[in-house]
């Protein structure tokens, strides 16, 4: 029989191991409660809504809210924190309807970059400001708090971490991160997307492209990073690339 005190000392370790492995977390379990100024304010694609859409879009926002864990690892989780993470999953599949994101269960927050060591803090190669859970962080997001803000608080570049992290899942729930979102595209734009990657990859390559570098480092990377100009900057990258700005058009803004 295992002595009282040693099965003490075993449920205090998993308490330490399973709530972040002794990293001080803060959970948001309060009511939610949809602030509309802060999204006006922070959203931009919120404010070009009809008045129908906006309620539709604070909807499903709430609805995000009280089915996703937001947990703060070394920062407090602040009430416009949870409006922008919730707003960057709304907004990739606000024109699908019932959608739920069932490969998420939380999302760990910390206050800036990490290494792969999960770390924020020190100066070793801390340069992951998202991903996507695998592993043992399975249907887990982690985010970077200085990114998700600054994200949308910069309203001119075609970069926002969070919707970044959001396609990924999208591009994930047909069971591969691959770049080809079987969810949204349908079978006869697939091998006219794998093309327009290739060329548009080249293009990048060549330096003759504006879209983030970033871009050619795979298939699920370029979806992602042309995601981020799609929602951030759509009427640039539709002068700039209006085939690309149509196949993602057909992609996310389906009726």
């Amino acid at each position: 029989m295992i002595p009282f005190m040693l099965l003490i000392a075993i449920a205090v370790a998993a308490a330490w191991f399973f709530s972040g492995q002794g990293k001080k977390m803060h959970s948001t379990n309060e009511p939610v409660r949809i602030n509309t100024a802060l999204l006006e304010q922070h959203i931009l694609f919120y404010t070009k809504l009809s008045a129908e859409e906006k309620r539709q879009f604070e909807n499903d926002v709430k609805g995000f809210l009280e089915e996703v864990k937001i947990t703060g690892v070394d920062t407090i989780v602040e009430e416009l924190d949870k409006h922008l993470i919730a707003a960057a999953a709304i907004i990739p599949i606000f024109y699908f309807k019932q959608w739920k994101y069932r490969n998420l269960q939380e999302v760990l927050l910390y206050s800036d970059a990490i290494n792969m060591d999960f770390e924020s803090a020190g100066n070793a190669d801390r340069n992951i400001l998202g991903m996507v859970g695998t592993g043992s962080y399975e249907g887990m997001m982690l985010l970077s708090k200085h990114a998700l803000q600054q994200g949308f608080d910069n309203k001119t570049d075609k970069q926002n971490t969070a919707i970044h992290e959001f396609v990924h899942l999208v591009d994930k729930m047909d069971g591969n991160t691959d770049g080809i979102p079987n969810v949204l595209l349908d079978k006869q734009y697939v091998l006219p997307w794998i093309n327009m990657i290739q060329e548009q990859m080249h293009q990048i390559a060549k330096g003759k492209s504006d879209i983030n570098p970033y871009a050619t480092m795979n298939k699920a990377e370029f979806l992602a990073v042309v995601a981020e100009y799609f929602f951030e900057r759509p009427a640039l990258l539709e002068n700039k690339h209006p085939k690309l700005y149509g196949m993602l058009k057909e992609m996310f803004d389906k009726p």
